[in-house]
């Protein structure tokens, strides 16, 4: 009878170490998807997924979700550190996130909230015209969008944004967002809404080669947001298209167009510095209603119904060459 216990309790002890295994070997670096995937594949080149939700469990920490071909890959949520691509030489991967948002980054729940970094490459993501937020971001250490399209988020009212950053926890050093060739068009609320709220926390937004059209505001810096803004436009936004809001922090201009808006500039907080940037055809060039703003005289402010409203642009001193 000992014999036969001892003999059970080893292949016991076998059962569950080669389960462990074959869960430990199904957490793949590298996953892959396909329009014709499908979720009950180990998501391999040669077996992909059909969608990002059903890769993800399938993925390890700091892996990489690529899309072997174009098709529509449906809504997401992510709490661990992962690479999303489109991969947009093969075709453009998509999300079509009718009625919901389209990426959740939330690692809130997690045991370590705040610390994921996420990467979203090269994806269509598109909300049909009842998408809440095509990114809302409410927890994780970073996220990093380049070479997407983020449109038709109109479901939620003014509430619909293309990327929501809503943070409310604190992480080392800050949390940070960047876009970079990014077009941001047709949504109901803002291009970008960046705030942190949380007491001592922040987000450091930077903006590189992207566009913000035809959305409420393109940009809008809330609380605890101090922003870089280079190389992008903004045009035909219903309020405006950079907003300054109360409790924002710092935000700088370089290198853009603001164009065709209610208002290209709006002053509500802080400062804003701009540096060769061209603000035309708006409802109001530069409109204050609190807060400052610093020009390095190199701006080219004309064509608007009101170039400067309520206020005027001070001029910053000549650097100091070093």
């Amino acid at each position: 009878m000992n014999k036969f216990r001892f003999t059970f309790r080893l292949f016991v002890i076998a059962t569950f170490l080669c389960a462990f295994a074959s869960m430990a070997q199904a957490q793949a670096t590298r996953t892959w998807v396909s329009g014709v995937g499908d979720d009950v594949n180990p998501c391999s080149r040669t077996a992909p997924c059909k969608t990002f939700a059903g890769a993800i469990s399938k993925t390890a920490n700091n892996g990489e979700i690529d899309a072997l071909d174009p098709g529509g890959f449906g809504a997401v949520t992510i709490t661990k550190s992962i690479t999303i691509d489109g991969t947009h030489g093969a075709g453009f991967g998509s999300i079509l996130a009718a009625g919901t948002n389209g990426v959740n980054v939330n690692d809130g729940a997690t045991a370590t909230p705040n610390t994921i970094i996420v990467n979203l490459r090269n994806l269509s993501i598109q909300g049909a015209g009842t998408g809440f937020d095509g990114i809302r971001f409410v927890a994780g250490k970073a996220l990093h969008v380049e070479g997407c399209v983020i449109s038709g988020f109109r479901g939620n009212g003014t509430n619909s944004d293309g990327i929501d950053i809503a943070l409310t926890g604190l992480a080392t050093g800050n949390q940070n967002v960047r876009v970079t060739n990014t077009t941001i068009t047709r949504n109901t609320g803002n291009g970008i809404r960046a705030s942190n709220t949380a007491v001592g926390g922040g987000v450091l937004v930077t903006v590189d080669n992207s566009s913000f059209d035809g959305n409420a505001r393109g940009f809008l810096s809330s609380t605890n947001c101090r922003a870089t803004i280079t190389n992008s436009s903004a045009t035909l936004n219903t309020t405006s298209g950079i907003e300054i809001a109360t409790g924002s922090l710092e935000v700088d201009i370089d290198n853009c167009v603001l164009a065709s808006n209610t208002s290209g500039i709006v002053s509500a907080a802080s400062t804003a510095r701009i540096a060769n940037c061209r603000i035309t055809g708006n409802g109001n060039g530069i409109s204050f209603t609190g807060g400052a703003v610093q020009s390095f005289g190199d701006n080219k402010v004309k064509g608007n119904g009101t170039d400067q409203n309520g206020g005027a642009v001070t001029n910053v001193p000549a650097p100091i060459k070093i």
